[in-house]
């Protein structure tokens, strides 16, 4: 993992164009060779980046990182106030909650509860940030990712968003839809995810887990 801190301008050239003026930044590279563009605000979200695999070319006062799409992710520095490396090592990964894990092996086996003629693809499916809960295929055969949490909030939709513009990078599995699985969504994370052509699915932890409410009959 290196960080620099470093004024610098960044400009994008790919499906799109962006550039970011001249500013004090922190650029992060990763061991698997990502390269991220944050500021001292907004949250873990960066600026800009480029996920792997990407190529990394260091000039003077220039970085060029292109990926295998022919995107590139152009910083010019004017200035570095702080260049430190370190090895993390191998990280052991996210410890779910107990419910949390238990709703994604439940909904695993129950995907009638998305739709008809779901199949399971595999859970945990691996992404260059992140592995995604569950990745299927709905009943006409296109892939959809699903994100699932005990508690349905802001951050949850935007990692999944994420996860979808990974995930419809690679032409096998594109294109790939979003499922937002909660046992309870917040109205703004509802909000979010449906501006984002992303489903939400309220879970019923009990009812998947066979536990019927006392004072039935049925």
């Amino acid at each position: 993992m290196r960080l620099v801190i470093a004024r610098c301008s960044v400009d994008y050239v790919g499906r799109l164009t962006a550039h970011l003026p001249s500013a004090l930044r922190l650029l992060i590279v990763k061991a698997d060779g990502s390269v991220l563009v944050h500021s001292d605000g907004g949250s873990y979200k960066p600026l800009n980046w480029m996920s792997p695999p990407c190529r990394l070319t260091e000039e003077p006062d220039r970085w060029s990182v292109t990926n295998k799409a022919g995107e590139t992710l152009v910083i010019t520095i004017t200035e570095v106030l702080s260049d430190t490396s370190a090895e993390l090592g191998i990280d052991p990964g996210l410890v779910k909650d107990g419910v949390e894990a238990h709703l994604q092996e439940l909904l695993a086996v129950q995907l009638d509860l998305l739709g008809d003629g779901w199949r399971l693809v595999r859970r945990e499916f691996p992404t260059p940030i992140g592995p995604v809960d569950l990745m299927c295929r709905d009943g006409t055969g296109h892939s959809v990712a699903v994100e699932i949490k005990r508690r349905g909030e802001i951050d949850g939709v935007e990692q999944l968003t994420r996860y979808l513009e990974l995930l419809n990078r690679d032409s096998r599995l594109s294109p790939v839809q979003g499922i937002f699985a909660a046992q309870e969504i917040k109205l703004q994370a509802r909000t979010l995810a449906e501006d984002r052509g992303i489903r939400c699915v309220t879970l019923d932890y009990e009812r998947m887990r066979g536990v019927l409410p006392e004072n039935t009959l049925f």
